[in-house]
């Protein structure tokens, strides 16, 4: 069993969060989001992504949104890109870091982007060059990585494929992405042994789906494994646009209860982070799927 001291968290809560919600957040309530997160000490976070507002208008706002947080030193802010317009957009917002993400399904793909995974890979590769030349760190990572509620099991040489490419383009980070919570942990610890053979020592992370309640599972097998870098939603919000029933990340305060009972760092103050919980709970006018919140919320009354 491999324990590590500490381990990072990637908040995503801003993006995959809220990207599919109904209720569009009001851009004020981003920002105090942002430095709410901040605050408690996040230091890394996905804040938006640069797509057509039509197909997911909660990000209609990115630009906004951007322009008016206040950047910390010590906080990574980051964004997703999927097209060469949305990393235009990046670079004009001074987005310091993005990732950069391409199916290993077909069917996902054409409905994530319009483009064949080919195309989609073809045209991620070329960008990941125009992002580093702009100054940005980059992920690149691969989504639907355990399975694809449309085709079913993915094969491992797609998954294999795809992060031989991207370590052709020498990216800060390879992601791995579980779309639609489809792992499960000893799949989980098999495919990441192989990934970490060809990824060698490039920081890999992982993006697990809780869908069918596999997600702090999946994480368990992913710290045996070495990774220590996860994406995580603040409440358990989440799911792909494209995909239903596709829902429910990590819930970040789960995930920071279960690391401190472990006695394994993260850098954040829990019981403010399930304060900011709480509050955003009230604009999203929602109880969010978390569990820790909402036993620390009955022992005190709230």
């Amino acid at each position: 069993m491999y324990i590590p001291e500490s381990v990072e968290i990637n908040e995503v809560v801003l993006r995959d969060g809220i990207q599919n919600d109904k209720k569009i957040v009001p851009t004020d309530d981003k920002v105090r989001l942002v430095h709410d997160l901040a605050a408690c000490g996040i230091r890394r976070m996905e804040i938006s992504s640069f797509v057509n507002k039509k197909l997911v208008p909660q990000m209609a706002d990115a630009e906004e949104l951007w322009e008016r947080i206040e950047r910390k030193k010590d906080v990574i802010y980051s964004a997703l890109i999927l097209s060469e317009k949305g990393l235009d957009r990046a670079i004009r917002c001074r987005v310091p870091h993005v990732s950069f993400f391409v199916s290993a399904s077909e069917t996902h793909s054409i409905k994530n982007s319009n483009k064949t995974v080919e195309e989609a890979m073809k045209e991620a590769l070329r960008l990941i060059g125009k992002a580093r030349d702009a100054g940005m760190g980059v992920r690149a990572g691969v989504m639907n990585t355990f399975g694809c509620a449309y085709d079913g099991k993915v094969p491992v040489s797609a998954v294999l494929k795809h992060v031989r490419a991207f370590m052709e383009r020498e990216p800060d980070e390879i992601g791995l992405a579980d779309t639609t919570g489809m792992a499960n942990p000893r799949q989980s610890a098999e495919l990441l042994k192989l990934v970490k053979d060809v990824t060698g020592d490039t920081p890999l992370s992982v993006h697990f789906h809780n869908t069918r309640d596999l997600g702090l599972a999946n994480v368990w097998a992913a710290i045996n494994e070495g990774v220590t870098i996860f994406d995580s939603s603040l409440g358990g919000l989440g799911g792909c646009p494209f995909i239903p029933g596709a829902k429910g990340n990590i819930a970040t305060e789960d995930f920071l209860h279960m690391m401190h009972e472990m006695d394994i760092l993260t850098g954040v103050d829990l019981n403010r982070f399930i304060d900011v919980s709480l509050g955003f709970e009230k604009v999203m006018g929602q109880t969010f799927p978390a569990f820790v919140t909402h036993l620390q919320k009955a022992a005190c009354g709230c």
